[in-house]
């Protein structure tokens, strides 16, 4: 008779979040019927365009060992530079790739002090979030840009015809597949969990270990730029203190979605239902009559949990395997001592 065997499910952090997504959704629509219609689902995917896209470029850095808290500044540096230039007569389209080249270069900036210097990332990113927010108030001063192109603001406020997703969603869902594929199923993804786990092993194997890290930089402000020209095109308006807070968003969604944050581990579709989870949270709150800021509260709190649960869940395996040596040790002993 042949014996039924039946597959081992391994549940990993980042299958808890997907279903934690599925359950919020759930709950969303059980407590407003506005939930699940095609305007709220728009406004959750447009709110969440933007983490979403810095969220890509985030994962790659932290699980190389490095962070940038320079982010939303970086963001918000690429829309007061695109506001400016317009301003100042420069066509619109030359002025996007313009804002694309600030962030660019911002992220260089970061990666040089990084890599070339040796300076800790959160010092560095740190110093340049305030750095690069300043700047936002010296090219604009105080005085946001309005004026901007119908046709771009409709990109950044209008949906794909016939459906309820936005336009932005085309860039994040392509800048998410090319992640995924690149992270998961190539040579560079596999150097950059080497690097995130044990930089001075993978420096031995022949990584260039600095080279990847700037490059990281680099990607990490470029995304930062692009999410800053869907910014500025959603809200129709150039501002210095655009996307204040944004980073914060951004790091527990990666964080939430399975991530660590020594680095090493993580997976990009788990920081993609992370962000999702926000954003169907974000709109949970305001459908239930709560201010927009209670985002803040709920990422805060998804920041903590990504990072004291994980330890709990390590803590109690290891009590699990300790107790389970001591059982096997006893049993054999005890085996001895009948013999």
């Amino acid at each position: 008779m042949t014996k039924l065997t039946i597959p081992k499910v391994v549940f990993s952090w980042d299958k808890g979040v997907v279903l934690f997504l599925v359950l919020s959704i759930f709950i969303g629509s059980y407590a407003s019927e506005y939930f699940a219609t095609a305007s709220n689902l728009s406004f959750v995917i447009a709110s969440i365009a933007e983490i979403a896209i810095i969220a890509i470029a985030m994962a790659y850095l932290i699980i190389s060992g490095e962070i940038d808290l320079s982010v939303a500044s970086i963001m918000a540096l690429t829309s007061a530079s695109i506001g400016y230039a317009f301003q100042e007569g420069v066509p619109f389209e030359i002025a996007v790739v313009l804002g694309l080249l600030v962030g660019l270069l911002a992220g260089l900036f970061n990666g040089v002090l990084v890599t070339i210097f040796g300076l800790p990332s959160l010092a560095v990113t740190i110093a340049t979030l305030a750095l690069f927010r300043g700047l936002c108030w010296v090219i604009l001063e105080n005085k946001p840009v309005n004026q901007l192109p119908r046709e771009w603001i409709d990109l950044g406020n209008k949906n794909i015809p016939g459906t309820f997703f936005p336009w932005a969603t085309i860039l994040v869902v392509l800048f998410a597949g090319i992640a995924w594929f690149v992270l998961h199923h190539t040579k560079l993804g596999r150097w950059v969990f080497a690097i995130g786990t044990n930089p001075v092993a993978s420096r031995f194997s022949g990584i260039p270990v600095n080279r990847v890290k700037l490059g990281l930089f680099v990607f990490t402000g470029f995304m930062s730029a692009v999410a800053g020209v869907i910014y500025t095109l959603r809200f129709a308006s150039a501002s210095p203190d655009g996307g204040a807070g944004y980073e914060l968003s951004v790091i527990a969604a990666v964080l939430f979605g399975g991530v660590a944050i020594a680095g090493g581990v993580g997976t990009m579709w788990g920081v993609l239902a992370a962000v999702l989870s926000l954003g169907v949270i974000k709109s949970g709150l305001q459908l239930a009559g709560f201010s927009a800021n209670a985002l803040l509260v709920v990422s805060g709190g998804l920041l903590l949990i990504s990072v004291i649960l994980p330890r709990v869940t390590e803590f109690v395996r290891i009590q699990r395997s300790k107790a389970s040596t001591i059982k096997r040790t006893q049993q054999k002993e005890k085996e001895r001592v009948q013999k």
